[in-house]
């Protein structure tokens, strides 16, 4: 593929993952941890290797064997149990004391899926997170390596005017950067996630992408 056809079919991705992703950020209120959740639209599924997204066996499997087989997979994780939406109004960054943060059932929520995922022995490259504590504490209670924060990932739950400029930030950071095959999780919120899949994940669920020149939608796990 040369450089101008990848232009063309990177910009075609992008398009469709911001319009049903944002399409859905005006409509839908952030689900609550037990909440039922929506499944991507159906523009997205253009983007999608298979109209069937595989079974979480399936899924499980590609991860394990992403070395193999030289592929790299995102894992799209939104932080753990914190009970309650968005932040206090004296929230500051630098202050976990001021932001929602984990429960007790939070922290083991984290600790039981990096669980899950070491005991499947996992891939795991690269570890990166949004800023916000409930998101980093979940990030480094997986133990699944050194946790970089990631600005791309913070939430702009409070000013959705940020949507489309941050999401371009993740997505170029995918595709314009260099990933070794294997697994990278990036820890952040619902509405982040929302707007890269047009999934709306649980609190600690997946969502599964298969970067191969372009972000492919698989499905989800952990829900």
């Amino acid at each position: 593929m040369n450089e101008e056809q990848g232009s063309i079919r990177k910009t075609r991705v992008l398009g469709l993952i911001l319009l049903s992703g944002l399409g859905g950020l005006v409509a839908c209120s952030p689900s609550p941890p037990d909440s039922p959740t929506p499944t991507a639209s159906a523009e997205l599924e253009t983007v999608q290797e298979s109209p069937q997204p595989p079974s979480e066996a399936e899924l499980w499997s590609r991860l394990q064997n992403a070395e193999q087989e030289d592929v790299t997979y995102v894992v799209l994780l939104r932080h753990a149990i914190a009970p309650g939406t968005g932040d206090p109004p004296n929230f500051q960054l630098d202050d976990c004391t001021t932001q929602r943060n984990l429960s007790d059932a939070g922290r083991q929520q984290a600790r039981d899926i990096g669980e899950a995922f070491r005991s499947r022995n996992i891939p795991v490259k690269q570890v990166f997170s949004s800023q916000w504590c409930r998101c980093l504490d979940t990030a480094e209670l997986l133990n699944l390596g050194t946790v970089k924060p990631l600005p791309s990932l913070n939430s702009f739950f409070e000013n959705r005017s940020q949507a489309t400029e941050q999401t371009q930030q993740t997505q170029d950071f995918l595709l314009e950067t260099e990933h070794p095959s294997g697994v990278l999780v990036l820890v952040s919120h619902q509405v982040n996630i929302r707007a890269l899949s047009g999934i709306s994940p649980r609190s600690g669920e997946a969502v599964i992408l298969e970067l191969n020149g372009e972000l492919a939608v698989l499905g989800r796990l952990l829900g």
